[in-house]
């Protein structure tokens, strides 16, 4: 018998509906503004999915395109106009830049209050201080999947493989975070012995970007299994876990396409409403 499969559209739709419902209380039309730079195909699709998504809930959305060959000043100038206009609540710069563009400083660009992927400093060092604030979009989506299918964390030894700002790093500060109580370790490229610290997981979660390398030899009977990595290929998008071989071996499993990338675009939503309302009521906007 198969694993289970944790399927991140449904959970998705459900927070979709969360997010329609807030909008609708707020008493005012939130505004998001996409930004991207160059043009990569995935870039661009992974753009329109969110603007849509955010149409769907009622937030309103202004997109801005710059040619991949822009200079840095030229990226600045539009954050900074972005930062200082008051019907802006959430700002989202697609990422990786392309070119010499800096992904990091591009980040830091942006007003903390409305960076709704959770990246800036000001946001993660919250963050690690254990205070609110604006959290990663991926990680957020993996611990709501987690919660929507009542896998247990408290207690539970997770090994996540990869250390990356994006995902790897920050959803190791969450599950290890006080009342949620996970025992965390990061993997990486030079962890020795992968497969042996992969094995000891109750919930593995492999974000890396490398196709196919968390194999069933990796997983422990029973385990939960998390597939953040996207890689597109001839055949389509693949992840990090060879699916069909880990299937047969860990208890559930989230598939690639359909798993984590739905939920990373919803809880993009979620933070845009929360910058908003946020936001709005520090000035005492009303409108």
């Amino acid at each position: 018998m198969g694993a289970a499969i944790l399927d991140g559209r449904l959970v998705a739709s459900a927070v979709k509906d969360e997010v329609a419902r807030s909008v609708a209380d707020l008493g005012f039309q939130p505004g998001l503004a996409t930004v991207l730079v160059g043009e990569d195909p995935a870039s661009h699709s992974y753009v329109r999915g969110k603007r849509r998504d955010a149409a769907e809930v009622g937030i309103r959305s202004s997109h801005h395109e710059l040619p991949g060959d822009v200079h840095a000043d030229e990226l600045d100038r539009l954050l900074d106009g972005l930062n200082d206009d008051d019907d802006i609540d959430g700002i989202l710069v697609q990422l990786p830049l392309p070119g010499d563009l800096d992904d990091e400083a591009t980040v830091e660009r942006i007003d903390p209050a409305k960076d709704v992927d959770g990246l800036h400093p000001f946001n993660l060092g919250r963050m690690v201080l254990g205070q609110a604030g604006s959290r990663p979009s991926t990680p957020s989506g993996i611990m709501r999947i987690l919660d929507h299918y009542g896998i247990p964390i408290a207690g539970a030894r997770v090994v996540v493989v990869g250390r990356s700002f994006l995902v790897g790093r920050p959803l190791a500060l969450m599950l290890s975070e006080k009342g949620v109580d996970a025992t965390v370790t990061i993997a990486h490229s030079r962890t020795r012995d992968l497969s042996e610290v992969t094995r000891e997981a109750d919930i593995l979660v492999a974000a890396t970007g490398s196709p196919g390398l968390i194999t069933a030899g990796h997983v422990k009977p029973g385990a939960t299994v998390i597939d953040v990595g996207v890689t597109r290929t001839e055949d389509g998008l693949v992840g990090d876990v060879d699916f069909a071989a880990v299937i047969e071996v860990a208890g559930a499993i989230t598939p690639v396409p359909g798993g984590v990338g739905p939920m990373t675009r919803a809880m993009l939503l979620v933070n845009t409403v929360e910058a908003a309302r946020a936001r709005r009521s520090e000035v005492g906007d009303d409108h």
